[in-house]
């Protein structure tokens, strides 16, 4: 009978980069959202701010950020 030990495990689901990349774009959208709030902006607005910054960085910081290989 053959072992059921995989020699190749499989790799990360998410890559390290990849996390990075999108926890630094979330913590750029919250910070804007916050801003936008406390400048007196209705809540639309706030997360429409909020969500344009997150995804407008992400492509940014993903090649600000380089890959280690």
């Amino acid at each position: 009978m053959s072992s059921s030990s995989d020699p190749n495990p499989p790799g990360p689901f998410l890559p390290l980069h990849t996390a990075v990349v999108l926890l630094i774009g979330v913590l750029f959208g919250l910070f804007a959202g916050s801003l936008t709030f406390l400048a007196d902006n209705p809540l639309p607005v706030c997360t429409l701010t909020g969500l344009g910054v997150c995804g407008t960085s992400i492509p940014i910081l993903r090649s600000l950020i380089g890959r280690s290989e």
